[in-house]
């Protein structure tokens, strides 16, 4: 059996800005490592206005100079996915790879690919981001359907999305892949520089709610979190340190840095936060977090807290794994497989007040206790699995030599 050669990629890319975009080009920067002729087919329209909660569709960062990105689908636009389906089945990759997060593009993405299919050649690997919305619309069963037909073969990077699939598809190939790191951000730095950087209280405690604002996210639930904390509630631990004692005494020091974009109205979190009180408590840098800035955040906080309600993965635990930072996270959708609870991180009931116990006892344990963990886990997440799942699906030898890895050239 031959190797594949080319591979492309549908799905957000540059212009588009987020954590999609950055994945699909980190993953096309990891078949040009290990030779394969990668382009990815992005967007031209991918929401309309009234879909598209945050700001601006766009990044204002530049164009990366060492992909090739095609920006060419309209996500409303039949007569051009049509096109686009015709341009790509005469072009004939290997592999086409596309991505699946939001039944809204099964319409486009399912003609186009039905087009490709034509060709009887290229075949078809989905990465199911998720498959059951977190926030469900009509006729997303019957556009996840469409969708699902021409694909061949489906990657998940959770437990909960692979169970989510079954009841779609459950006779289609499908691999579970942990969701690689994301080490495209630029290296490590000190928390002091981290801190400089973003003008942070050098000394403060924080722990950082990181990605865009939405309901199912939780955020409310850790600002009631906060309000407990400020208010010193008691909490019992087998090992109680000095330092602990004095954070208790003055929870001030405790601050929650929220950094992300509200994707919904954000008055409501506001009217809480001034009900609370917790205005002293709070750090809000809540416009859209530019690439170049990403590692700041990360290096600059203690812990990373994610209080969803409900979750398949959150791209924000790579992320966590790569700066090392140890994890609270609640106890839903695949979370609490993703973070070993005492290992990488803690696991938290979604409700303020355990989730607030486990933002002090991850206070209480320390870094230190959490490092070893977060060493060993990291290695799990390498996108060489990936690509290595990607061609094993589409039935495609591995690469014979041994898959190089990859530096940031940030």
């Amino acid at each position: 059996m031959s190797l594949a050669k080319k591979i492309i990629i549908i799905g957000p890319a540059h212009p588009l800005r987020g954590g999609l975009a950055s994945y699909d080009e980190r993953l096309a920067r990891e078949f040009q490592a290990n030779g394969f002729d990668a382009e990815i087919y992005t967007f031209s329209l991918q929401y309309p206005g009234f879909l598209f909660p945050g700001t601006t569709q766009f990044s204002s960062e530049p164009a990366p100079k060492d992909i090739k990105i095609k920006v060419c689908i309209n996500s409303i636009n039949p007569l051009n996915w049509i096109s686009v389906g015709n341009q790509l089945k005469k072009t004939r990759p290997d592999i086409i790879v596309v991505r699946y997060w939001l039944p809204f593009m099964g319409p486009c993405l399912g003609t186009i690919l039905r087009r490709v299919k034509k060709n009887k050649h290229t075949k078809v690997v989905c990465i199911a981001d998720n498959v059951i919305p977190h926030e469900k619309r009509f006729a997303d069963k019957s556009f996840t359907k469409y969708f699902f037909k021409p694909v061949d073969a489906f990657i998940t990077m959770s437990e909960q999305v692979m169970a989510d699939l079954k009841t779609f598809s459950p006779a289609k190939p499908a691999k579970y892949v942990l969701h690689p790191l994301y080490d495209n951000f630029g290296e490590p730095v000190s928390k002091a520089e981290a801190r400089k950087k973003l003008g942070l209280p050098e000394q403060a405690r924080i722990a950082l709610f990181f990605g865009f604002i939405r309901k199912y996210k939780g955020l409310d639930i850790l600002l009631d979190a906060m309000k407990i904390l400020r208010d010193r509630v008691p909490y019992s631990s087998p090992n109680v340190y000095r330092e602990v004692l004095e954070i208790r005494r003055n929870t001030s020091r405790i601050k929650l840095l929220v950094a992300g974009e509200f994707y919904e109205d954000e008055k409501p979190y506001r009217e809480q936060i001034k009900k609370l009180g917790i205005e002293d408590e709070l750090i809000m840098r809540t416009g859209f977090i530019p690439d170049s800035e990403v590692r700041y955040y990360l290096c600059a906080a203690d812990c990373v807290v994610q209080p969803y309600r409900q979750a398949t993965q959150s791209g924000v635990t790579p992320l966590a794994y790569y700066f090392q930072r140890p994890m609270i996270v609640t106890n839903v959708g695949g979370l609490p497989a993703l973070v070993p609870d005492r290992k990488s991180g803690m696991v938290a009931e979604p409700n303020a007040k355990d989730l607030a116990d486990k933002i002090l006892l991850c206070f209480e344990l320390g870094e230190d206790f959490f490092a070893p963990h977060l060493r060993e886990l990291r290695k799990k997440y390498s996108w060489a699995n990936m690509v290595e799942a990607i061609m094993e699906l589409a039935g495609y030898d591995l690469i014979t030599e041994p898959l190089r890895q990859y530096t940031s050239p940030n």
